[in-house]
């Protein structure tokens, strides 16, 4: 089983992952309270990774930067269950030149662990 940099193995990531992806539908966060907050459905980007699509017109790409922390309220698929809130690191922004989201960047995201609310 191949490892990953820090040392995980790569079937127990994905195993996370797709727990993540099963569980929640989309993300809500805001960068102050002077901005709103954005919400966007999470994406299966790849083996270790989730993310967001984002118009290229969107704001919210003024305010986001590689490396930022956020803490991202996930909403679960089922209504039934509470919103839980995670510590997010943003790992790329990557232009999607052509195909069905051309004209939108892709938000690759890294979830870091529980967050305070």
């Amino acid at each position: 089983m191949k490892q990953t940099e820090n040392g995980e193995k790569g079937r127990e990531k994905r195993s996370e992952h797709r727990k993540i992806l099963d569980q929640y539908f989309s993300v809500e966060f805001s960068i102050s309270k002077m901005l709103p907050v954005y919400q966007f459905k999470i994406r299966d980007l790849s083996p270790s990774g989730i993310g967001i699509l984002v118009n290229e017109s969107s704001a919210v790409l003024e305010h986001i930067k590689i490396n930022d922390v956020l803490e991202m309220k996930y909403n679960p698929k089922d209504s039934s269950n509470l919103p839980e809130y995670l510590k997010t690191e943003i790992r790329h922004i990557t232009k999607i030149e052509e195909g069905k989201f051309k004209g939108h960047y892709l938000v690759g995201m890294l979830i870091l662990g529980r967050g305070e609310s």
